[in-house]
């Protein structure tokens, strides 16, 4: 993954040319190993940005790959649920006439969906109301207030 960093018979690793690498009758000043470290780091960041960005673009990837798949199963459900209704209103109707079959079942699910509205409108009020830390807080800060005015 890391395309900057070559080993071969003319460079070095990260680039250098092997005459101006240290060996045992030249030793490397120390500005060109400041020099060598900076880049060395600096081409490892950049490696290891490129290596984030690309399993960042894998794991979007998947993940568009899923959330597609999951809205067309949700809207092959939504029909397989409106096909057992029919069936439903259907069955019903072979003692029921058909009419009253289909006005039992809506009547069933408009109830269904006022039971799933009543309860979902308590959680949601539940969850905007502040929770009891925030007032306790408030609480706490006006005692000290008072306090510091004594």
């Amino acid at each position: 993954m890391i395309d900057d960093v070559k080993f071969d018979d003319q460079t070095g690793p990260a680039g250098i040319p092997p005459a101006s690498a240290p060996g045992p009758d030249r030793p490397a000043s120390l500005g060109k190993l400041v020099e060598q470290v900076s880049e060395l780091a600096s081409r490892l960041v950049r490696a290891e940005i490129a290596l984030a960005k690309a399993e960042l673009a894998e794991k979007a990837k998947k993940s568009g790959i899923g959330v597609g798949l999951l809205v067309v199963a949700l809207l092959i459900f939504a029909y397989a649920v409106g096909v057992l209704l029919l069936a439903a209103v259907y069955g019903l109707g072979t003692v029921w006439p058909l009419w009253l079959s289909a006005l039992a079942i809506g009547g069933f699910m408009v109830l269904v969906v006022a039971v799933l509205a009543l309860v979902g409108a308590q959680l949601l009020k539940k969850a905007t109301t502040p929770p009891e830390s925030v007032q306790r807080v408030k609480d706490d800060i006006t005692s000290i207030k008072e306090g510091m005015q004594r």
